[in-house]
This record gives structure tokens, C-alpha cells and sequence, in this order.
């Protein structure tokens, strides 16, 4: 037989081959996180005055936990407002928990357990809220603390994030506490004080926690949701977050002799930071297809089918070509690698005035797998040779915090109940904000994120953005799902 007929011949078996295996991998493919609906049976929900919860997340939205920048800014009065309002409105919750107010004003609430053998679950919402930009207040529909009750939806800043979450847990409590519910299982209510600049409360609830030897079974908190267009099926999906990115900000400094704009030297300050900042940026981090961003398109591959599936079944061979599809979008490509944002610069105060130094700062969130340290050391070896400063702004840099499980007792009952009875896929998710349970590590390894409202990718927007609101039928969705995790988890 002639060499080509060979060579040929060895083509198509290879080909077949491959095809063969791609095939089989399709049709038997089974994301890791997949979960058997079977494995857990969920509670039935408590009821809860619809009305009421409504009208209470109203009055919470009225009181105003702003957070600032500066917290000597904040009026802390209004935390204290709202600790009273608490202990008001929900009597029953009240008196069946144990409430301790830190002295920064996080809370911490103990529901205490019948059986100590069985590690607690902890629940978390913070009490703090972001301002609303200066001179946007006319654009809000309802005005942006009134907790106006209109269009089917509580409107207001925190409605979403994150007193709506806060004020349906205590809901659910005072509910089911006034029907006599006692958990066998140890329930924990941690809330702190200022998330949305810092999250001391939520280091010092650990610290507490953690002194006292609590190993939860789970953490929950904030973070992720049932996006109701989710791309690839353009259906609901409910996205859990099983890890959170880390967050620095490199300042690099370019120092300078200053002097008059008429007579400047060969090379000013803003030059020489201007190279840093394009050297820095010129060499992201690169795209993988790993861990909770590529383990999310897997879990939703079987739901898309097609190409999608095929590619996802068989990223040994696809890898490249899925990273290339999801490097089209910011929010895709953000969930694959670290990204690099430049977002402030600082130099002269007058236009004819050289800078005596310019000043800019990169935001990183730092993807699972990477380090601050693998940052400044990847930043610094694109700056090497100018003369700039490099350090980290504030004096510290966060790490991605740890992935938690997907095969874990507290991933299985979150999942089940994320599904609503198998109606909706789910999948695990990178968070690439910062929620106060990234704190929690001291407690728990297994911490998730997540609510179960529904909305758009579109509507997601107005958290921390103009029109916050939270739907009624988002309300009724807080207080089942509460109502049957916490029934389902500790009853």
C-alpha cells in the first residue's frame, strides 16, 4: 500500500477516533454539580402576611443606614433606629433568639438548637446601604428613601441591597417562632453594620463566632440570584456563589522634580506613569476555562445543547474556543481571569504646573487561583525599569476567598430549594463583588451566595444604581424560601 494511502487512512481513523470520543462524552455528560432533587425532602413554607412584609420593608427603607467613605460621616443614630425598629416589629423572633449588638452595631442572633451535636447554619444580611449619587435624586420614580409602595414593588435604597434580604429573614422568623417552631439545629443571624465600606462588623462577628469553637454547617449571604435571561438559554437560572474574588488597588507613583509647564524635562512624571499604567494593562491576566465560572457554563450546558454542550463536554479539546466565546462579554470574561481596571489619576493642580508626582490607581479582582502577591509581582515585573512607586492603597490587599463545595450537605439543600422543585437549573458562580462573607472563613468552609428573587440581567443594574425596588413577588419568594431553609435545615 502507498505511504499516502496510509498516512490517509490513519487521518480518518484518528479522526473517527476523536469523534468517537467527543460523541461519547456529549451524550453521557453529567456537570459535577448536579444535584439529585430526591435527596432532600423540603419543608413546606410558613405563611407570612404578604401585606406586612411589604409595609416593613417600607419602614426599614425609611430608616437611613447610609454608609460613607468617611464613617465619620454616618449618622449612627439611625443604626440605633433601627436595632429598636427591630426588636419591635418581630417580638417572637425576639424573644425565641438571643440578640447581641457589637460594639461597632453588627448583630449577631442565636436561635439556639435542641440538638448542640448538629453544626449550625448562619444567615446573613447587612444593615447598611450605599448613598444615592448627589443630583440623581430627581431621577428616582419614588423618592429613594420613602419605601413608596407602588407598581406592584417596595421602592428604595436597600429594597434589594440588602435590607430586603435582612427584613424577609426576620419575617420568616417572627413567623414561624409565633407558631411555636424550635430548631433542632442552632440558627445564627449575623448582620453587620457597614458592608458597603469595609465589613468590620462581619470580622468581628467571625472573631466572636469563632471564639466561641462555632464550625457552621454552612454560611449563607448576599451575592448572586434567579437571573430570569440567563444567556445561553435566555431562561431563569439560579446562580449560588461558591467563592468571591479578591480585591486590591495598586497605587503607583511616579515621582518628579515638579517645576514650570515652559520649561519641561526630557521626560515628566505623567509620561512615565502614563508607560506604567499602559505596561501594567498590556498584559492581563489570562483567560481559563477553570474553576466557578467554567464549572457555571458546564452546569448549564445540558439546558443549552447544541455546540454548547458538545464544547462544554469536551473542554479538553473546546477550552480555547469557549474562552474565546465568553471573552466577547465584560461579565463573562471577568468570571475566567484577574482583571485590571485603571480608575484614578492624579497629577498636577494647575495645567501649566509640572507635578512633583503623578498618581494612579489600578483596581484587581483577583480571581480563585491567583494572590495579591502574584499581582504586585506580575505588576512590578511589567514596570521594571521606570521610575515609579508601587504599593497598595489603604496598605492591603484582599485574596479570592477559598471555593466551597458543590458536593456538600449545605450546597445539596440550597440547591434543591434554589431549583423551586426542578423548575429552574442551577449552577455554582464566581461573585466578582465583595460580600461580608468573605469574612466568615473562621467559621465555616462552606459559604454560599445567593437570594432567590427573580430579575433581568438589565434589572440587576439598579442595585447601587437609580430605582432600586424589590417586586412583591420577590417578597413572597424571600419568605418561602427562608421559611423552607430554615425549616428544612433545622427542623
Amino acid at each position: 500500500m502507498k505511504t499516502w494511502k496510509k498516512v490517509a487512512l490513519a487521518t480518518v481513523g484518528a479522526i473517527a477516533l476523536l469523534a468517537g470520543v467527543v460523541t461519547y462524552r456529549t451524550v453521557t455528560f453529567k456537570p459535577a454539580t448536579q444535584v439529585d432533587l430526591g435527596t432532600v425532602k423540603v419543608a413546606d413554607a410558613t405563611p407570612v402576611d404578604q401585606a406586612q412584609a411589604a409595609l416593613h420593608l417600607s419602614q426599614a427603607i425609611q430608616i437611613r443606614t447610609i454608609s460613607n467613605q468617611n464613617k465619620a460621616d454616618n449618622d449612627w443614630a439611625e443604626w440605633d433606629r433601627l436595632h429598636a425598629w427591630l426588636a419591635t416589629t418581630y417580638p417572637a423572633a425576639h424573644k425565641a433568639m438571643t440578640r447581641e449588638i457589637l460594639p461597632n452595631k453588627a448583630l449577631v442572633y442565636t436561635w439556639q438548637g435542641s440538638d448542640p451535636a448538629l453544626a449550625p447554619i448562619i444567615l446573613m444580611a447587612h444593615q447598611d446601604v450605599v448613598p444615592v449619587t448627589a443630583g440623581t435624586e430627581g431621577d428616582w420614580k419614588y423618592a429613594p428613601f420613602s419605601g413608596e409602595i407602588a407598581e406592584g414593588a417596595v421602592w428604595g435604597r436597600g429594597a434589594i441591597d440588602d435590607k430586603g434580604t435582612l427584613v424577609m429573614m426576620f419575617e420568616a422568623a417572627e413567623a414561624m417562632a409565633a407558631k411555636g417552631f424550635t430548631p433542632k439545629r442552632t440558627v445564627i443571624f449575623v448582620s453587620g453594620q457597614d458592608e458597603e465600606a469595609g465589613g468590620s462588623g462581619a470580622r468581628a462577628a467571625n472573631d466572636l463566632l469563632k471564639a466561641r469553637g462555632v464550625k457552621a454547617l454552612f454560611v449563607l449571604d448576599e451575592g448572586m440570584a434567579v437571573v430570569k435571561d440567563f444567556p445561553m438559554v435566555n431562561r431563569p437560572v439560579a446562580v449560588i456563589g461558591v467563592g468571591e474574588k479578591g480585591y486590591a488597588t495598586l497605587k503607583i507613583v511616579a515621582p518628579a522634580a515638579g517645576g514650570h509647564s515652559s520649561a519641561p524635562p526630557k521626560e515628566t512624571g505623567v509620561e512615565t506613569l502614563s508607560k506604567a499604567v499602559l505596561a501594567i494593562t498590556s498584559h492581563p491576566f489570562p483567560m481559563k476555562f477553570q474553576g466557578p465560572g467554567a464549572d457555571m457554563i458546564r452546569a448549564i450546558a445540558p439546558y443549552a445543547g447544541g455546540i454548547v454542550k458538545v464544547a462544554a463536554a469536551n473542554s479538553w479539546l473546546f477550552g480555547p474556543v469557549l474562552v474565546n466565546s465568553l471573552s466577547k462579554s465584560p461579565a463573562s470574561a471577568a468570571t475566567l481571569h484577574t482583571t485590571i481596571a485603571p480608575t484614578m489619576l492624579k497629577g498636577s493642580p494647575k495645567e501649566n504646573v509640572l507635578p512633583q508626582d503623578a498618581t494612579a490607581w489600578i483596581n484587581y479582582r483577583i480571581a480563585p487561583g491567583q494572590t495579591a502577591t502574584d499581582v504586585m509581582n506580575r505588576a512590578k515585573a511589567a514596570t521594571k525599569g521606570l521610575d515609579v512607586q508601587l504599593s497598595w492603597a489603604g496598605g492591603t490587599a484582599a485574596d479570592p476567598s477559598p471555593v466551597s463545595s458543590t458536593k456538600s450537605e449545605g450546597w445539596t439543600l440550597l440547591a434543591v430549594l434554589a431549583s423551586e422543585k426542578g423548575t429552574i437549573p442551577v449552577a455554582p458562580g464566581l461573585v466578582t463583588a465583595g460580600t461580608d462573607s468573605r469574612y466568615m472563613t473562621g467559621v465555616s468552609s462552606d459559604i454560599y451566595r445567593f437570594s432567590p428573587i427573580h430579575a433581568s440581567i438589565n434589572e440587576f443594574g439598579m442595585i447601587h444604581g437609580t430605582n432600586e425596588h424589590m417586586t412583591l413577588e420577590n417578597l413572597t419568594r424571600m419568605t418561602d424560601f427562608f421559611t423552607r431553609l430554615i425549616a428544612t435545615a433545622a427542623g
